[in-house]
């Protein structure tokens, strides 16, 4: 592993955010083999390299896996369950690592989800600041008229604040179901089925197929592929 600023090792480590991580180099909370270290922009290598804070060392950094899953229906995005019910811990078949999920999708909806042993990569996707775009294709029951479309494409009040999508399409519609596509930048708890629930629509499925512009492709449900390099990168730049 390469030299790297020690911020950064403290945010991956999940020691302090960056600006935190900054304050304590300053206060010389930090030693690096031995040597307190006062300035921020000090490189280390997390992998050879002793890093303690406030006199405790910081565990030797572990490969980052930056993972890719087809989540199915009827899995919580979680590693552990109070209430029993399937985890997606359950299929992460053939991972040894410790790695944990980048965000979540409920228990019925399906697709698109990413795992990583990375706290910075996680923060980076998560936060609400960095308003990292996901798409979504909405099975509903019935016919969505013109006019509810346009009023979804307005925005929707919920309890919690409006819901605006960035990009709103329909794609199929008849009698019996209408599908769209959404595009949003924030991720509220069930705001999509929310949202349509407001507007009388019950939906009946629900399925990520992008985060940025990383797509969810041709994997089948449940399997899992580890992200190359560029994809990760491309992540990483995302700006909005």
């Amino acid at each position: 592993m390469n030299p790297e600023r020690l911020q950064k090792i403290l945010a991956r480590a999940g020691v302090a955010s960056r600006r935190q991580g900054e304050e304590m180099i300053r206060l010389g909370r930090v030693q690096v083999n031995g040597a307190v270290v006062r300035e921020p922009g000090t490189k280390a290598d997390a992998a050879r390299d002793e890093i303690r804070v406030d006199g405790r060392r910081i565990p030797p950094a572990e490969e980052r896996l930056y993972l890719l899953m087809n989540k199915p229906r009827g899995y919580v995005t979680t590693l552990r369950d109070p209430e029993g019910r399937p985890t997606v811990r359950d299929l992460l078949i053939g991972v040894t690592e410790r790695v944990f999920p980048v965000g979540r999708l409920d228990y019925e909806t399906e697709g698109l989800l990413l795992f990583t042993n990375d706290g910075e990569f996680s923060q980076r996707l998560s936060h609400p600041r960095y308003r990292i775009t996901k798409t979504y294709r909405v099975k509903i029951q019935g016919r969505m008229p013109a006019r509810d479309l346009v009023a979804l494409k307005g925005g929707v009040n919920l309890e919690d604040g409006p819901f605006q999508p960035r990009e709103v399409s329909l794609d199929k519609v008849n009698d019996r179901s209408t599908w769209l596509t959404l595009t949003l930048a924030e991720g509220r708890n069930r705001v999509i089925r929310r949202a349509l629930e407001a507007l009388g629509y019950h939906v009946t499925r629900l399925r990520r197929t992008a985060i940025g512009g990383l797509k969810l492709g041709t994997l089948k449900e449940g399997e899992i592929r580890p992200l190359s390099s560029r994809e990760v990168e491309r992540l990483l730049s995302l700006r909005f």
